[in-house]
């Protein structure tokens, strides 16, 4: 603690009423990660200036470090009425409404302001769309997205993230469009394929399907869900040893969660007489 004192006031020992030095000591402070002493210092310094943007800027952003959302949201809200016209402050505090108090309209309103300082930026018009995604106002967010790959058209995340919305609305064909152009983006991606394989499994389309989780499994070997899934694609169309293979291998990585899943799950009725699930479940 002692040391801690000695670096915060040693710059101050001339000039104890600069302002500049309490910042630039406060910077030094961010970076290092001393936050709890990093914010005592540009309060110090807004003591002395407190209409200086990047003061109010920089509390806010310690503030968040430190996990105090709503006092950083104030912090980047004085900072905004003091230079409205400045886009850090306002994607900030739409990214703190978006991600950590989960107040959406908030988020929107900010990324919109931020937008009209910079109208090409990506990133708030991304934030746009996934804020009204987590909002489940689809549509608002699919248009949000078609706007954000006008900026950026061939961007993985923009392209799954509208599947999402298409395939929360029903759009099961669609969705489907959307994730196969994810994936032209990122080929080997688990969740483009998982995705696909829920949706031609909801459309009985179980052969495609399989080849879809087969895909997702070579990104992700090790995934219960698209085993289990593979597994009831198989069975859907009898394919009783690669049903039970796949249902075994999923069993294998997480057997409660699987067991719950299966036994819960029509389809697999008829296979709990086999000798190999026997054999693994101990009966």
């Amino acid at each position: 603690m002692e040391q801690t004192k000695t670096t915060v006031y040693r710059p101050l020992e001339c000039r104890p009423d600069s302002y500049q030095n309490w910042y630039q000591q406060g910077n030094r402070l961010r970076m290092d990660q001393l936050y709890p002493e990093a914010l005592m210092c540009y309060e110090k310094a807004l003591e002395y200036y407190p209409n200086d943007y990047w003061a109010w800027y920089k509390k806010g952003m310690t503030l968040e470090e430190l996990g105090r959302y709503e006092e950083a949201v104030v912090s980047y809200e004085n900072a905004a009425k003091i230079e409205p016209n400045n886009y850090w402050s306002w994607y900030d505090k739409g990214c703190i409404h978006l991600e950590e108090l989960k107040e959406y309209e908030n988020a929107i309103n900010c990324f919109k302001n931020a937008l009209l300082i910079y109208p090409e930026d990506y990133w708030a018009q991304y934030r746009i769309a996934e804020a009204y995604r987590l909002w489940e106002n689809y549509s608002e967010a699919i248009a949000a997205y078609d706007q954000a790959l006008t900026i950026r058209p061939n961007d993985y995340w923009s392209w799954y993230r509208r599947g999402d919305c298409l395939r929360h609305q029903g759009n099961l064909e669609e969705a489907l469009g959307n994730y196969e152009k994810a994936l032209l983006v990122k080929p080997h991606d688990y969740w483009g394929w998982y995705q696909q394989g829920q949706i031609l499994q909801q459309l009985n389309r179980f052969d495609e399907g399989i080849n879809c989780y087969q895909k997702a499994l070579e990104a992700e070997p090790n995934d219960q869900y698209a085993w289990y899934y593979q597994g009831h694609c198989h069975a859907a169309l009898n394919n009783q040893d690669e049903a039970i293979n796949c249902l075994l291998e999923a069993l294998d990585i997480a057997p409660n969660t699987i067991l719950e899943l299966a036994k819960n799950n029509e389809i697999f009725n008829s296979y709990w007489q086999s000798d190999r699930l026997k054999e693994f479940l101990g009966e």
